[in-house]
């Protein structure tokens, strides 16, 4: 559903900085998005699990700061949501075929620049409903993407996609192999995406760099400390944009924050 179609801007796209963070409740961690944005100001600030009713989403605080911001979400779990400083030509949420999912994916454009913002399904368990659901949903995004965009075009894919592609993007790969982020069935599948024409931004820039994770899970005692890491959160992009792309951080403080998300602020610069 396109929810938002605004004249186009003669700007062309210049340096930018886009920001990837699976809040985990954007209304429980506004102490860390807030001052974040302030002290950094990226171009696009992209969130997942966001958690909470559209009604009740923050608007205010993101607009106080000169932010637009769209969002699709439920007060239990999921939810997406991208807060800009140019406000998108056009919004569209979720798939064009019924499972929707409008509060897992959202596509804004802004001038020719297309960001796709995405909370994939986690899988809970292997051999589980769940499980084979996610590999659907990531052969669905490849149809959608092969249906509606080149890749010739200027796209940003970035989210919690729940997928570590390789073994150095696990503390411990030996044994947590077969895990629903962890394994080939997933690897193939986001390789069949990446083969339709994108890269991944932060390999790009740091091949074979092992210990860079994105996520440390609350239930690990001293899982930072101890770097007992994944890397499952991802900024992927088309040609053009990764030879333009200057660099990528994982801001390891936002993890160490008072009440933080279990995933980190990750960011891609141009």
């Amino acid at each position: 559903m396109v929810l938002i179609k605004n004249k186009k801007s003669t700007k062309a796209m210049s340096a930018l900085r886009l920001v990837t963070y699976n809040v985990n409740s954007i209304r429980s961690r506004l102490h860390i998005v807030l001052p974040w944005l302030k002290a950094n100001s990226p171009d696009y600030f992209c969130m997942q699990e966001t958690k909470v009713a559209d009604a009740a989403f923050p608007v205010s605080d993101f607009e106080s700061l000169g932010y637009h911001v769209v969002f699709k979400g439920d007060k239990q779990y999921k939810g997406v949501a991208i807060a800009s400083k140019q406000q998108p030509q056009t919004v569209t949420y979720g798939f064009d075929s019924e499972p929707a999912d409008a509060d897992r994916m959202i596509i804004a454009t802004y001038d020719d620049l297309t960001i796709v913002n995405t909370y994939v399904p986690q899988g809970q368990e292997m051999e589980s409903a769940q499980f084979a659901y996610k590999l659907e949903w990531l052969a669905r995004f490849k149809k959608y993407l092969q249906k509606h965009f080149q890749p010739k075009n200027e796209i940003i894919w970035c989210g919690d996609l729940n997928i570590a592609p390789e073994a150095i993007d696990v503390h411990d790969p030996k044994r947590l192999l077969g895990h629903v982020c962890f394994n080939p069935e997933v690897w193939k599948a986001l390789e069949d995406i990446k083969a339709w024409g994108l890269t991944d931004v932060f390999r790009h820039h740091y091949p074979g760099v092992a210990g860079q994770y994105t996520f440390f899970d609350y239930r690990i005692k001293d899982s930072v400390k101890r770097k007992l890491g994944w890397r499952v959160d991802h900024i992927l992009a088309t040609k053009t944009l990764v030879a333009k792309s200057k660099g990528c951080t994982i801001d390891l403080e936002s993890r160490l924050a008072e009440k933080p998300s279990d995933h980190l602020i990750f960011y891609a610069q141009w």
